[in-house]
């Protein structure tokens, strides 16, 4: 691995191979860290990136995320400070923490909170009996929970896995299954019943994507929260069930309180965030779900618009001096996902929901891109290429072409 200066620890990036990953690299280099990551494949386009000193593979959602990390780790001067990226990494390095701990920092929370809130069921029913917030919600283990559930939901609703399951991905991108009446929740239960074990279905929260708002925080080793930052969605792909490909920074006093209200209430300890929906029609805001232990999305609007979250999260873990600039001056920063916003912005304007003089005041003002970067210029050209790829194959597959 190389010599390393003992007061200069390494960071280490694990899941490389998501948006997330990228722009956590991007962030620490630009700090002057020596970045590690830790992707499952080389082919994903986000393993382009000059941002990393070295690039490692291995199952990062496995036994062989451990395994690699038990062998590196003797090699290092200086513990490294992990940045786990994707839900998967996290839970996974959560249950080995124990044995990693004499190699590498890791700031996470107590095990049994990582475990309750990566799991939507768990998570669910400790908002559900402390007060929390949440859709309208059942818990369907059987065709008879199904049953009883379409009688007293309000419609629409949306089905979703407790957390990211394989088996959901194999049949579906989409995060979960619309459903407007009762029939169709019967007819979309039936078709998704064998992809968990136990599948949640809530009442959509009415409106649109503006709806939406986030908070992204850190709790340090004490349990304060020394960082927040709150944003919301203007767009997303894909519709309804999709992530944000357009986001900007905005203030919601109430998103901020309820978001550190929530976290306290487990002794949260790391990087955390909480997804809001204000309902239109009562004005109510509902939680749509949390993400713990690890960087979003967001993370990187939160530092384009002057809000260092992730080298907090670095300076407290080695024990140095918070940086200064952790306060939210609210710039007017958007984050955009410039590809999949395309994307989003084509589905509406076929539809007669946007306009082009639309899309383009939206995207207008000082942002910063989830993957271009003329700095690093390389993922987005490969992520550019695979689209245009994808794009080609979609096409040569429609019927009646020679």
């Amino acid at each position: 691995m190389g010599s390393q200066q003992p007061e200069r620890a390494p960071a280490i990036v694990v899941g490389l191979d998501c948006i997330q990953g990228l722009q956590s690299a991007r962030v620490l280099s630009r700090r002057g860290l020596r970045v590690i990551g830790i992707a499952k494949s080389e082919r994903y386009f986000t393993c382009r990136t000059n941002a990393c000193d070295e690039i490692l593979f291995a199952d990062t959602g496995g036994p062989g995320l451990v395994e690699l990390l038990e062998r590196i780790g003797p090699a290092f001067n200086s513990k490294p400070v992990v940045f786990a990226c994707q839900d998967k990494n996290v839970i996974v390095i959560s249950r080995a923490r124990e044995a990693l701990r004499q190699w590498y920092r890791i700031p996470l929370p107590e095990p049994a909170v990582v475990e309750m809130m990566t799991d939507k069921t768990a998570f669910y029913e400790y908002a559900r009996d402390n007060g929390f917030p949440i859709p309208q919600t059942f818990f369907l283990r059987s065709e008879r929970d199904a049953a009883a559930a379409a009688d007293q939901l309000d419609y629409p609703c949306i089905i979703k896995p407790p957390f990211r399951l394989r088996e959901w991905s194999q049949h579906t991108k989409l995060k979960g299954l619309l459903a407007g009446d009762k029939n169709e929740f019967l007819a979309k239960y039936q078709q998704c019943r064998d992809w968990a074990d136990v599948l949640i279905v809530q009442r959509l929260v009415a409106g649109g994507d503006p709806n939406h708002y986030t908070c992204n925080c850190y709790f340090d080793r004490h349990g304060e929260p020394v960082v927040t930052f709150t944003s919301r969605k203007l767009r997303q792909w894909r519709p309804k069930t999709g992530q944000a490909c357009l986001s900007e920074e905005a203030h919601n006093e109430l998103v901020e309180q309820e978001t550190i209200r929530l976290f306290r209430s487990v002794d949260y300890r790391g990087l955390g965030y909480l997804e809001m929906k204000q309902d239109e029609t009562s004005g109510d805001y509902f939680i749509i779900e949390p993400n713990i232990g690890r960087p979003t999305g967001r993370a990187a609007l939160a530092e384009a618009s002057g809000v260092e979250l992730l080298y907090t999260m670095y300076c407290d873990a080695v024990g140095l001096p918070l940086p200064d600039e952790r306060k939210q001056e609210f710039r007017g920063v958007k984050w955009i996902h410039l590809l999949r916003d395309l994307q989003a912005a084509s589905y509406h304007l076929r539809r007669g929901e946007l306009t082009i003089g639309d899309w383009w005041r939206s995207v207008r003002g000082p942002k910063v891109f989830a993957i271009l970067s003329w700095r690093d210029p390389l993922p987005f050209l490969a992520a550019l290429y695979r689209a245009l790829s994808v794009a080609k194959s979609a096409k040569e597959r429609e019927p009646g072409l020679d």
